[in-house]
């Protein structure tokens, strides 16, 4: 159903192109918006029917021209960014993500501000909070921890927002999500469909740890929110689907929603740890053993946001678009 008062609004959607990007754009041109999807090429984006517009910038930096990407712009939501690899082979990768993660999202944020945009939503990352939880789940009262070049980069934009928003006026909207799962989904959720589907045994079943997600359809939900709720206004918020599972769980979810059986057999957690080490897969077997949770009471609360899919309905659609 198309909302009348979202025809009137112009939302810029960088890195349109995107897993989280592309579903984005759809869901607001489904819902009336007047979207510009904003890529590094042209080419990148399908566009199916010009359901909206399409606007090449080339490269982010600190010298990105703006100017005319932000024209008649009331709302700018910003997913472009050099992404989070385990395995960064650059010299010198903080410099790489401070580059387009930092440096670019400040010289957006400014020049939105002399735009006259006035919010700019900015999907940063839970990695800001820290890597994994031992107590507590993160909310917005812990004290960030970025553990890695990615969540250092993330972190200092997040800062040059609040200070360019007090300077300006610019509203500001920060959220930090975990991981992001749905149809399309790439790297270590891809890898763990692709074992389930195959049958292949997993050493698993005795890891007892918690971490949250989100379906991409509950993150599209949550940034649709925060464009016109007045509330949202200069605030950082955590978000997840309000559902934690331990790895074990995800592994039976995923079979269950493939009609499969989960083949899970017990294998100490130090010898994981030890083999992961041997293998120079560290980083990888950390995320599948360690907890990382996530307490959304904040954006429930201040936006009243209920999460419109369940976790067994994102993994379902997850495994349908496979």
């Amino acid at each position: 159903m198309q909302n009348k008062d979202a025809e009137l609004m112009k939302i810029a959607v960088t890195g349109a192109n995107g897993f989280i990007g592309s579903a984005l754009t759809h869901k607001l041109c489904e819902k009336g918006y007047n979207v510009r999807g904003i890529v590094r090429l042209k080419g990148q984006i399908l566009n199916r029917n010009g359901r909206f517009e399409v606007f090449a910038i080339g490269e982010i930096n600190s010298d990105t021209n703006w100017n005319d990407a932000l024209k008649k712009i009331d709302i700018v939501i910003h997913l472009a960014s050099r992404v989070h690899k385990l395995t960064d082979v650059s010299i010198n990768p903080l410099a790489d993500y401070r580059r387009v993660n930092t440096a670019g999202i400040q010289r957006l944020a400014e020049m939105s501000a002399g735009a006259e945009v006035k919010r700019l939503i900015f999907i940063s990352t839970i990695k800001v909070n820290g890597e994994k939880t031992t107590g507590d789940a993160f909310s917005e009262n812990h004290m960030a921890n970025p553990q890695d070049a990615y969540a250092v980069s993330k972190f200092e934009a997040e800062q040059a927002l609040h200070n360019i928003s007090g300077a300006t006026g610019l509203e500001i909207v920060i959220l930090r999500p975990p991981l992001v799962y749905g149809q399309g989904v790439k790297a270590n959720f891809l890898c763990l469909l692709d074992m389930v589907s195959k049958n292949i045994p997993l050493p698993l079943s005795l890891v007892n740890n918690k971490r949250s997600m989100i379906y991409i359809g509950n993150l599209v939900d949550a940034i649709i929110e925060c464009i016109e709720h007045p509330d949202a206004a200069n605030q950082t918020f955590l978000v997840n689907d309000g559902q934690d599972v331990s790895t074990p769980e995800l592994i039976r979810m995923i079979a269950r929603a493939m009609g499969k059986k989960a083949r899970l057999f017990p294998c100490p957690v130090s010898l994981l740890k030890m083999m992961a080490k041997i293998a120079g897969k560290s980083a990888e077997i950390e995320r599948l053993i360690n907890s990382l949770q996530i307490d959304s009471t904040k954006i429930r609360k201040t936006l009243n946001w209920i999460p419109p899919f369940t976790m067994e309905e994102g993994i379902l659609e997850t495994v349908k678009g496979y």
